[in-house]
């Protein structure tokens, strides 16, 4: 009785442990350890796709389209930096301030000088010691006489003055075939003048729009054979229109 008893239990055991082994044969427990393996896999996307706007935002990400559209906000921008161009077009004022200093200007000038005037000088018996300088405009257009004539006599280290009161109250100008003058104080009709010398060659020069600028060419008068004395009172009067003017200093 206890012998079958034994022998019952063993037999019971042996069915046990074969339907374990069946279990793990079967593919059951398999199946489990897949699907628990699967869950990391499957995070795996979610995680990539977690990191790809970082890509894009990066400009490195597949994602063209987005790229492009910020590129196409970066063009905007660059629009408006073209807008912001026509600030340049604002320097457009500063042609403008420009041309309103021309406008201060007088309209035309147009020297009178040694290539469009004929010139003499000539001593004169009334005033004693004095010498009238003519100059006539031989061009086909008017010239302007301004300030008073630049003398220089020979090789001559120093500049006459020019005499203040006879200064114009306007700027002489010539028309074609019109004649300006200037009178010439050759030395002091009381021998108060030092340094006298003889004069064998003269030369005009003629000033600019401004004080003391370059005119253009002088010219060079012809002067008596004896030449003309002078000494340290030679002085000049400004360009006159008429010739009593010139001779009046």
């Amino acid at each position: 009785m206890r012998t079958s008893r034994l022998q019952l239990l063993a037999a019971a055991g042996v069915a046990v442990a074969s339907l374990a082994l069946t279990a793990c044969q079967d593919g059951t427990g398999t199946r489990d350890e897949g699907a628990s393996a699967s869950q990391p896999v499957a995070s795996a996307p979610s995680d990539a796709s977690s990191q790809a706007p970082k890509e894009s935002a990066s400009g490195s990400g597949g994602n063209d389209s987005s790229a492009n559209g910020s590129s196409g906000d970066a063009a905007g921008t660059g629009d408006s930096g073209g807008k912001g161009s026509s600030a340049g077009k604002g320097s457009s004022a500063g042609k403008g301030s420009a041309s309103g200093g021309s406008d201060d200007a007088p309209a035309s000038f147009n020297p009178c000088n040694g290539s469009n005037t004929s010139v003499t000088a000539e001593p004169v018996s009334r005033p004693v010691n004095h010498m009238l300088i003519t100059v006539e405009n031989t061009g086909s257009q008017n010239c302007d006489l301004t300030y008073y004539p630049v003398l220089r006599f020979d090789e001559m280290q120093w500049v006459p003055q020019p005499i203040e009161d006879s200064k114009p109250q306007a700027v002489v100008t010539l028309a074609p075939g019109e004649s300006a003058y200037a009178g010439v104080v050759l030395s002091a009709a009381d021998g108060s003048g030092s340094g006298g010398a003889t004069g064998k060659k003269l030369t005009v020069g003629f000033q600019g729009r401004t004080p003391n600028s370059d005119g253009g060419p002088a010219a060079i008068p012809s002067l008596p054979a004896k030449g003309v004395y002078y000494d340290s009172s030679l002085t000049v009067t400004y360009w006159q229109s008429s010739m009593d003017d010139a001779l009046a200093h």
